[in-house]
């Protein structure tokens, strides 16, 4: 076990090294930098802007040094906890996400523990009733949820919001704690806007955890063993929980790796739609005004959540399903 660890946390260092030149050359491939951008915006303001300052902010920026350069210095910076500087806020970017990045995880968090909440109960009791009333009922649901845009979905529950509970959403907090530290306040301000998000994020990716958590289960429940304990008098419930639900579950734990990066990047048009103060909206700002170093950042960050979640969920499936084995070979 030991030796697997560190084989995958070895793996894990050339992987990530990979993934950060991918990102600094997609970031790189548009025609022209933010300084472009910048100076194209001015013009069209009807400000004149001379070529030596142009020539200055380009030598400034380091735009005028070589792409390997660049992604050299971004590199290094990175592995010393300096992610670069943003142009367009005139700051470094540690300091321009900020509160940003918590209250992401706060969002992304919650969001999966209510997937897992929903889809779980909803999942069993589909696959234990196969072809009743409630199991068609629910897949009804499951079906209406991957059907539904979250956007869509996000403005009929701001009215309900807004209408039957009084709660006007314009961020994930009251205007009153904005730039306050951490209180009982805020955090229970948090909470009271938190729901809607939550709802609006989770409930495509319920609706697919439900589906392959019932087909799993389904598919277990038919098995030989399954039939052997149930003819020897084991207690439905105990059947249902020693074995195939503890087998059915790995589609849980192997989404690990994908849910991690797809609620973060999923709740980027949630987030705009609900004006909330998450990374996702400062990630499309970035990427359509070329501050490569803010837009770079984002993506190995969900980068990284990715390959850390692939790391995890290997991890749980070993230790969740034995027939999951650890190295290679056939064993004898």
């Amino acid at each position: 076990m030991f030796g697997y660890l560190i084989h995958r946390l070895l793996i894990m260092i050339p992987t990530l090294l990979v993934i950060s030149a991918i990102v600094f050359v997609i970031i790189q491939l548009p025609p022209g930098d933010y300084l472009s951008s910048y100076v194209a915006e001015l013009q069209s303001q009807g400000e004149a802007v001379s070529e030596e300052k142009i020539a200055f902010l380009r030598e400034q920026y380091g735009f005028h040094k070589p792409m390997w350069e660049q992604y050299g210095l971004w590199l290094f910076g990175m592995l010393q906890g300096d992610f670069g500087y943003s142009f367009e806020y005139s700051l470094p970017v540690s300091e321009v996400v900020g509160d940003r990045l918590w209250l992401t995880f706060i969002v992304s968090f919650t969001t999966i523990l209510f997937t897992w909440a929903v889809s779980f109960p909803i999942g069993v009791y589909s696959a234990t009733h196969q072809y009743s009333l409630g199991d068609y009922g629910l897949t009804f649901l499951g079906f209406l949820g991957l059907a539904t845009p979250n956007f869509l979905l996000a403005l009929a529950l701001l009215y309900v919001a807004n209408t039957y509970f009084g709660t006007s959403f314009g961020g994930l907090m009251d205007a009153k704690f904005i730039g306050q530290p951490w209180s009982t306040g805020k955090a229970l301000s948090v909470l009271e806007h938190l729901w809607v998000p939550v709802v609006v994020i989770g409930t495509s990716g319920t609706a697919g955890m439900i589906r392959r958590l019932r087909a799993n289960l389904l598919d277990e429940l038919q098995k030989q063993y399954v039939v052997t304990a149930r003819a020897k008098g084991l207690a439905p419930m105990r059947l249902l929980l020693k074995y195939p639900l503890r087998v059915a579950l790995n589609p849980f734990v192997a989404d690990i790796g994908n849910m991690l990066p797809q609620v973060v990047s999923g709740a980027a048009i949630v987030s705009v739609v609900l004006s909330l103060p998450t990374t996702g909206p400062m990630l499309l700002d970035a990427l359509r005004s070329q501050d490569m170093y803010l837009a770079g950042s984002f993506l190995m960050f969900l980068a990284s959540l990715t390959v850390v979640g692939v790391f995890l969920s290997d991890l749980a499936l070993a230790v969740l399903d034995p027939r999951i084995r650890m190295q290679g070979g056939i064993s004898r």
